[in-house]
């Protein structure tokens, strides 16, 4: 169920298309959960493979992969979100992000669709007090019947606790 959004030139007088256009997120599953990032930081996605696991590594760094040369750092996002134990299926994917200039796996449940999303599309996050940390969310963006939860990946990625990549320059 991908959702296309056709872009017409603008006639006279109306928005150019880089003012109306929607931001385009990376749906992805983690439980029964659906989640976006922007696609943008997306450099591929891969089936899961066994990774090498490294000593005291957090529980939610799987281990690493070697990526045509280059050793890339794989995080479980259903253990660093506390979503219950992982499964490994044949729908598992590593999404590969490319933040800061260094890559980064992440694991998720599966992969549905790129969606462009309207800013008018876009929810702020609530506020869940000291319950869950929101930083990391950028709003909840809904189409039709569904509703996925933004997360901003740099933030995540570039987090003290993930301790993958240096903070990232504000």
């Amino acid at each position: 169920m991908t959702q296309v959004v056709q872009m017409n030139a603008p006639a006279a007088g109306e928005k150019s298309d880089k003012d109306i256009a929607g931001q385009e997120f990376l749906a992805f599953t983690l439980g029964k959960e659906e989640y976006g990032i922007d696609i943008l930081k997306v450099q591929e996605i891969r089936g899961y493979e066994t990774v090498t696991r490294i000593a005291n590594a957090p529980d939610f760094i799987k281990g690493v992969v070697n990526l045509r040369g280059i050793i890339v750092p794989i995080v479980d996002m259903r253990i660093k979100f506390n979503l219950g134990e992982p499964t490994y299926d044949q729908f598992t994917v590593v999404i590969i992000l490319n933040i800061g200039g260094r890559v980064v796996g992440m694991v998720v449940d599966s992969v549905s669709d790129v969606t462009t999303l309207s800013p008018e599309q876009i929810k702020p996050a609530p506020e869940m007090g000291t319950a869950l940390n929101t930083d990391y969310l950028i709003g909840l963006g809904t189409i039709d019947q569904r509703m996925l939860i933004l997360v901003d990946i740099d933030k995540l990625m570039s987090s003290a606790e993930m301790g993958l990549i240096e903070q990232l320059a504000a």
